[in-house]
């Protein structure tokens, strides 16, 4: 096993060395890249740095057990054998598990876009804490976040927050709350203090390079306006927010982040191509939907994943029926449990199909 684990360590060693060269490290957006693809194979080093580990010890047993005259020592030699050997087996399982093919787009940064569905202000209002969860989600992670755009409705909720996020696996972590929350409590402005439930959508589309999606500039209309106002979180107050729409397919993508029109449009491009990629993938996933019914579930949108329960103070999550308790800390940001229930699950049905 550990020899599958060579060719990686093998391209961190090579990365390794690029890094240090003065021209790349004064290429920005080469060592950016090189810093990620490094970052994404760190977990691979470390697990052939411990598997060569246990190694060396298990054989150093072996050789004692083989060779040592005190019965006292070959005991205490033979009982590291066995915890070695356990060990190993342990190792051979977290190989195959890092040696199972991966998304191909798990280590792309993503937009993160919360809208209201069925429910009105409430659902408004529960967007906006969605949106905040997962903010906060990614700063307790060491992610880059930045507000593309996000606009308020009268009562304080969201009608649509697009962020950017940037870091190491993003999109593995994110991919799963892609789909319809379901909230269940009592609005404040209930005054018999009925439950009612509301709904939000959550997309998270991984950030596609230009090669990807190619957009002509002759579809697309650019409009550019004052972007002051209620829900501007403070940004700019000068002309320079954008708005394109994408004539073809009617999609319009707000940018009002940047003091600068032209970093403006930017990112609103950025945003396109994410949503253009996203649509030709889930028009494919349905044409091949007969062929392919395990994955349509988790590309349909409008499947409800998710209950957040608040009288019963439960997070349920309906893909792996897995409910969680103590929902004040869960939409603090403290999501780490549900997503790594979520990745093991996967990871189990990977392993079952082997």
């Amino acid at each position: 096993m550990i020899e599958k684990l060579q060719p990686f360590v093998n391209k961190f060693e090579e990365i390794s060395q690029k890094l240090c060269d003065p021209e790349v490290f004064n290429d920005i957006e080469e060592f950016k890249k090189l810093s990620k693809e490094q970052s994404s194979l760190k977990e691979y080093v470390e697990l052939y740095n411990e598997y060569k580990s246990t190694l060396d010890s298990l054989n150093n047993a072996k050789l004692i057990a083989s060779e040592e005259s005190d019965a006292e020592l070959k005991e205490m030699a033979e009982l590291e054998i066995k915890e070695y050997d356990k060990k190993i087996e342990e190792l051979n399982q977290k190989v195959q598990i890092a040696l199972l093919p991966k998304d191909e787009k798990d280590d792309n940064d993503v937009y993160v876009e919360i809208r209201p569905a069925a429910g009105g202000d409430e659902a408004s209002l529960f967007g906006a804490e969605l949106f905040n969860m997962y903010k906060h989600y990614a700063e307790r992670k060491g992610w880059g976040v930045e507000i593309i755009s996000y606009s308020e409705t009268e009562v304080g909720g969201v009608k649509e927050g697009v962020m950017h996020i940037t870091g190491n696996q993003v999109y593995h972590q994110l991919k799963w709350e892609i789909g319809v929350h379901r909230v269940q409590r009592v609005p404040e402005t209930e005054s018999q203090g009925r439950v009612h439930t509301s709904t939000v959508t959550v997309a998270v589309l991984p950030e596609c390079e230009d090669v990807n999606v190619q957009i002509d500039e002759k579809d697309l209309r650019i409009d550019t306006y004052h972007s002051g106002g209620s829900g501007g979180q403070g940004v700019n107050t000068t002309d320079s927010a954008v708005r394109i729409t994408h004539l073809p397919t009617g999609m319009i993508i707000v940018c009002q982040d940047e003091r600068s029109q032209i970093k403006n449009k930017e990112k609103a491009l950025s945003v396109l191509r994410a949503r253009l990629q996203d649509m030709y993938e889930q028009k494919a996933l349905a044409e091949h939907a007969q062929e392919r019914k395990s994955q349509v579930g988790t590309g349909d949108r409008s499947e409800r994943i998710r209950t957040y329960n608040f009288p019963q103070d439960r997070v349920t999550d309906h893909r792996i029926g897995l409910s969680l308790h103590n929902i004040n800390e869960f939409m603090a940001g403290y999501i780490d449990e549900m997503i790594d229930a979520l990745n093991n699950y996967d990871i189990q049905l990977k392993l079952k199909n082997l």
